[in-house]
Formats: C-alpha cells, structure tokens, sequence
C-alpha cells in the first residue's frame, strides 16, 4: 500500500530508473529467497491466503517463471548497463509496512533497513533524525539482516555498490498526497547522501573515512 506512488516520486525527483512489480507479493514475494516458505506465503499479517493453500509445482514455476525472474532479470540488465558504462550507481528498495501487526502498534514513520554496508544507511538516519518530529527505525520494523531478504543481497551486495531498504508506515501513503509529501522528505534527505561521492568508493574506503552528518 502506497509504495507504488512513492516510488515513483523519489524516481522522478532522483531522477532515477524504477523497477517495479505491478501485482501483490501474495502472488509471489519478489524479496524473498525462493525456497523461504514466505515466498509465496499461506498467512500474511496473521490473514489465511486460501489462493497459497495447495500449489503444485507447475503452479509455483509458473510463479516464478511469471512474475519472480523477469523482475529480477530486469534489475539486473539495468545494472549492468551502469557497469558497462562505468557508472557505480546506488540501488534502494522501498517497502511499506503496516501501522499495526498483530497487537504491535508500530511507531516509527520510516524504517530504514541495512546489514553489512552503512553508506546509504548513516548519512540518511543523522538527516532524518535531525528533523526530530519523526520517529525513524533504524532496521525497525524490520531488520536488513533477516536472512532470507532476496533483492538487496542478490544484486546490490554482490556487485559491492551502496544500497538501503526503505519501509515507509503504510497509513502515511495511503493517498496521493501523502506518497507525495514523503517523497519530497525523502528525496530531500536522499539527495544530499546520494550526492557524496565518496560513497561511491569502496566500503572500507568510506569507513576509513566517513564523517556523518548531524
């Protein structure tokens, strides 16, 4: 909900390509490993999915075959187009996440989501902090270690370019406005990170030299 018209905005004010899957991620979730039993999952947010109940393996390579590879087909190909034109680009994954799970009320506005590579991560939590009227999960709701995250490991770890998750409270994009209002917030703060060019180095050439932003 929402991430759709959000990812579009940051794409126009980035004035960055998007990839983007154009069905529900109770078809098949494109940032999962595919033999996580999430993939195409039996219960989402606590809901039975009767659709996921009894899939036989013609059913799930159609999945797969469908929706799941030429997604993940097309990252890559854009990426190394960059490559090839010796560009080192950054790549961000934008989520939504739901204001309640369960009986968890979620507080944070924005989540944003890294492991092993704080390049993106750093510079963008002092600048969204500093803003002081938002609460910002740093790897909260979820966490960019989960082993079974899929896009990020896959493409951007591996090809040692900086990345991020970002998971924006689903009930803050819930319109038009709202995607656009978080769009211009995040862009702004993206903007400024994305412009360093010295996180476009290599990660222990950053950490040697990093200063972060307050």
């Amino acid at each position: 909900i929402g991430s759709a018209d959000l990812a579009r905005g940051l794409a126009d004010l980035l004035d960055a390509p998007l990839i983007m899957a154009g069905y529900s991620r109770l078809v098949i979730d494109l940032n999962r490993q595919l033999e996580d039993a999430s993939a195409i999952p039996l219960i989402s947010d606590c809901i039975f999915i009767p659709g996921n109940e009894i899939l036989d393996a013609q059913q799930r390579s159609m999945r797969i075959e469908t929706f799941f590879r030429p997604y993940h087909a097309a990252i890559a190909a854009r990426l190394d187009d960059f490559e090839a034109s010796g560009i080192t680009p950054a790549l961000l994954s934008i989520h939504s996440f739901t204001p309640k799970y369960g009986e968890l009320q979620r507080p944070w506005h924005v989540g944003l989501m890294w492991d092993k590579d704080p390049r993106i991560a750093m510079p963008l939590l002092s600048r969204l902090n500093a803003l002081q009227e938002f609460c910002i999960g740093d790897n909260q709701p979820y966490s960019g270690s989960h082993p079974h995250d899929f896009t990020i490991d896959f493409h951007a770890e591996r090809r040692g370019i900086p990345h991020l998750g970002i998971e924006v409270r689903q009930d803050l994009v819930s319109n038009a406005a709202g995607s656009q209002r978080w769009a211009k917030i995040l862009g702004a703060a993206l903007a400024d990170t994305l412009a360093d060019p010295a996180i476009y180095c290599p990660l222990d050439q950053w950490q040697a030299t990093a200063v972060l932003p307050q």
